[in-house]
């Protein structure tokens, strides 16, 4: 029997956005259940703060839409751990708080290409090695917005209701090849970041931070935020062999968010 602590092993990750926050989390449960981990991500020191910290994981400083250094990655990760078999497109930006006629047109075209545009060249270069394998995991990371829609941030839940298609329809295409595709939809993940989305969508309802801090909860039905190990553990789940079966599946980390204003 596989004991707890190694209910990865041989799984060699890949994380985008994985230096900081919810990612690092992932990152650092994922090493800790015996896989082998690279992370990427734009902040050079939260990468710098990582790898000293952790030297037990690969860390790259890089733009994660950009397909030149996507290929670089997957290249560094293929020869210092060996072929990729899971792939975790953690990386994601708020985009702006703000009414459709005031979204400008390079907040749009950044929540795009941050938020689904860098998920797609993950996957697209991950299943190339995949194939091969006849094995494989693509685990998106989308949003429980996508699904009850959220005012005033009309790119990122665009973005991350795209991420939900993309999972679907890549389930069907690479499941004949064993290669499995899920999305988690996690709720408010408590951090830094949602400290500041709170912050913002106060100033944009005129409310007061904790006012709409009270109100995003109301509408939980846990009424709880997510804590950044929630999304790890089920990642990690979905990656071993207890998950072997399950794949075009949306599920939800998010305390049953029933309505977002």
């Amino acid at each position: 029997m596989i004991s707890s602590s190694e209910i990865v092993k041989g799984r060699n990750v890949i994380i985008s956005g994985g230096a900081a926050g919810a990612g690092r989390v992932i990152a650092e449960k994922f090493a800790d259940a015996g896989a082998r981990v690279a992370v990427a991500d734009v902040d050079k020191g939260a990468v710098a703060r990582l790898t000293s910290e952790r030297p037990d994981i690969l860390g790259r400083v890089m733009d994660v839409s950009v397909e030149a250094e996507i290929d670089a990655l997957f290249a560094m990760a293929e020869d210092r751990l060996g072929p990729v078999d899971v792939v975790i497109n953690n990386v994601g930006i708020a985009g702006p708080t703000a009414a459709l006629e005031d979204v400008t047109l390079s907040d749009w075209e950044q929540s795009l290409r941050v938020n689904l545009t860098s998920h797609f060249l993950f996957a697209r270069r991950a299943v190339r090695g995949m194939k091969n394998l006849r094995r494989g995991l693509i685990l998106n990371i989308s949003s429980g917005s996508a699904k009850t829609g959220l005012p005033l941030r009309l790119p990122y839940v665009v973005s991350k209701g795209a991420v939900l298609s993309m999972t679907m329809n890549l389930a069907r295409e690479l499941g004949p090849f064993g290669i499995r595709v899920n999305a988690i939809l996690p709720g408010a993940i408590r951090g830094e970041r949602i400290q500041r989305v709170i912050t913002a969508k106060a100033e944009a309802l005129g409310v007061s931070h904790e006012d709409y801090e009270k109100s995003l909860l109301r509408y939980v039905s846990l009424r709880t935020m997510v804590e950044p190990d929630d999304l790890a553990a089920m990642a990690v789940f979905l990656a071993s062999e207890s998950g072997v079966r399950i794949t075009g599946q949306m599920i939800g980390v998010d305390g049953n968010i029933e309505y977002e204003e």
